[in-house]
């Protein structure tokens, strides 16, 4: 039961004061998804309503099956723009037919991430470096907070899922911003940062509600043009079955399979980016948050959800809230449930501004600088990754981003696995150590003996530069009468090294050269000897190490046997 269920290992350390932070944060976090929920339901073209129904269910399933201990699970703004863009090629915006594809579709996707769990295909995660979800995470929070900056300055801004856009929007209509509304948002962006320097345990979010709501309504600002949330709907939805065909399925599955892997890479992106945040006092497991995310997809469509994901910028907000675990998911869905059935007055006055504010905080510490600053001085690849990804998803949208930046992190894993470390060796002076010639200036280099370290998997895509190496070698020492490959780095090996492996052999001999191999590894050894090369090498010329390599018959040698150590 602990394998399926996560949350019983938390419950076993639960405390009071882990109960604190998940309740302060839940709350805080619930206040957010009610408005959030409605707007992102009128973008995914969907009554207002149905963005509360898929602030419920989805999030309530994910706190008893994900591992991460601080996403927040719901309704979030790219993944509607991408419903709306898809359905809306079906059926009308807001019609029982567009509702119906909805809901459907959210029962396709869950049934896909928990076919990818089930089958542990939450491997394909790995094509996903760090600095790529770093790249994705820090542009994403730059949409998140420029598609907020309506809420912000109470102009109707296009919504769209390309920031530029919106900015060059916002550019052209300066003179419409509402003073009240911009005045609130700024304040409370402020607020929210004294405050937390100030008080770091102080629940500044679900402070800030509820002054300002208070303020709006004793000031009446709602009638100076500071936009509230207004009301909003009672009650529940009806548990029932989608209802579909194979035409409407035909016709969704391209989107379905799109959003399936989209919203997973979305949520697992934010676990991992907060569990690096916490230094790894968890860990976040892909094929467990497939299975998570799936089941909340698919329970949700029976309560009327459309697709839901990880959100950024509550997920921001719940961590900086002070969640520990994810029971903070319970009290963030018994906010909207008790929204939805009692207190829908009590959020009427409430202004926009103040969500955008608390937002656009939030997700701006997302982005981690010293992590840009490190990639830059340490690794230029890792550097490159991160800027197209961030790029990609500033200029087309979260879905191009994130493929743009698997699609280089594989090239720059082709590029380096062609490319391996092959150092040529030499002997430090007095001692059996053998070194990098380049490295120490007191390696030396026997101009009758090379010796060279292959420092990756022998294969296909990188035999060429092994071969590149030795010929490179041969031709600087015309003397050569041995030479030495010493393979303790090389895990694996297959057919094609082989075979070129054997043409060396052939070559050497031809020249008069002696070819050893020392320090082979278990595995590798192993099919050397099933292939036959090592016979066609001799195991005379097998060797433990260099050392007994280059003086044969005055160390014993490690027997090549097929049984011999793994």
């Amino acid at each position: 039961m602990r394998k399926i269920l996560p949350i019983i290992d938390v419950l076993r350390n639960y405390d009071v004061s882990g109960l604190k932070g998940d309740a302060v944060a839940g709350v805080t976090a619930g206040v957010m998804m009610v408005p959030q929920g409605m707007a992102y339901a009128m973008i995914a073209g969907l009554p207002p309503v149905y963005g509360l129904y898929a602030a419920i269910f989805p999030q309530v399933v994910y706190a008893w099956f994900g591992t991460s201990r601080q996403l927040s699970v719901g309704p979030v703004a790219m993944d509607s723009l991408l419903v709306a863009t898809g359905i809306s090629a079906l059926a009308v915006a807001g019609t029982s037919d567009y509702i119906g594809l909805a809901i459907l579709l959210a029962l396709m996707i869950g049934l896909l991430q928990l076919a990818m769990g089930v089958f542990r295909l939450g491997f394909l995660t790995n094509f996903l470096s760090r600095p790529v979800i770093a790249g994705f995470t820090s542009a994403a929070v730059f949409v998140i907070a420029i598609n907020h900056l309506k809420h912000l300055t109470g102009v109707e801004l296009i919504s769209g899922k390309y920031l530029h856009d919106i900015v060059i929007d916002l550019m052209f209509r300066l003179d419409e911003i509402n003073g009240w509304t911009l005045l609130i948002g700024l304040t409370g962006m402020v607020l929210i940062v004294v405050l937390k320097r100030w008080s770091p345990k102080l629940p500044t979010g679900l402070i800030l509600v509820v002054v300002s709501a208070g303020v709006v309504y004793g000031f009446r600002l709602d009638t100076l043009g500071v936009a509230i949330v207004g009301y909003v709907p009672e009650g529940l939805p009806s548990v029932a079955i989608p209802t579909w065909d194979l035409e409407q399925v035909r016709a969704l599955a391209p989107m379905a399979l799109t959003l399936a892997f989209i919203g997973f890479i979305e949520a697992y992106s934010i676990g991992r980016t907060l569990q690096y945040k916490h230094k790894n006092e968890y860990e976040v497991k892909a094929n467990k948050e497939l299975i998570a995310l799936g089941l909340g997809n698919m329970i949700g469509s029976l309560f009327s959800s459309f697709p839901t994901t990880g959100s950024f910028s509550r997920s921001a907000v719940n961590d900086a809230a002070g969640a520990k675990t994810t029971v903070a998911l319970f009290f963030s869905a018994l906010v909207v449930l008790l929204v939805l059935l009692f207190l829908t007055p009590l959020f009427y006055y409430l202004p926009s501004a103040i969500l955008a504010s608390i937002i656009i905080v939030s997700v701006l510490g997302l982005i981690d600088i010293e992590e840009v600053k490190t990639l830059w001085h340490t690794d230029k690849y890792d550097f490159a990754m991160l800027m197209v990804s961030f790029v990609g998803t500033i200029m087309f949208g979260i879905e191009w981003g994130i493929l743009f930046g698997v699609l280089l992190s594989l090239v720059v894993l082709i590029y380096k696995a062609s490319i391996p470390h092959i150092a040529e060796l030499g002997q430090i002076e007095g001692t059996r150590f053998f070194r990098n010639i380049k490295r120490f200036d007191q390696a030396y280099d026997r101009p009758d003996v090379g010796i060279i370290r292959f420092d990756a998997r022998l294969f296909f895509a990188n035999v060429s530069a092994l071969q590149e190496t030795i010929r490179t070698i041969l031709a600087k020492k015309p003397e050569m009468k041995l030479f030495v490959i010493d393979a303790q780095s090389i895990s694996d090996i297959d057919s094609t090294a082989i075979s070129a492996l054997r043409d060396i052999h052939v070559d050497m001999q031809n020249r008069g050269i002696t070819l050893k191999l020392t320090s082979i590894i278990g595995p590798v050894r192993d099919k050397l000897y099933r292939c036959g090369l090592a016979d066609q090498i001799g195991l005379e010329n097998i060797h433990e190490s260099i050392a007994a390599a280059i003086n044969s018959g005055q160390e014993s040698d490690l027997p090549f046997q097929s049984n011999s150590l793994k």
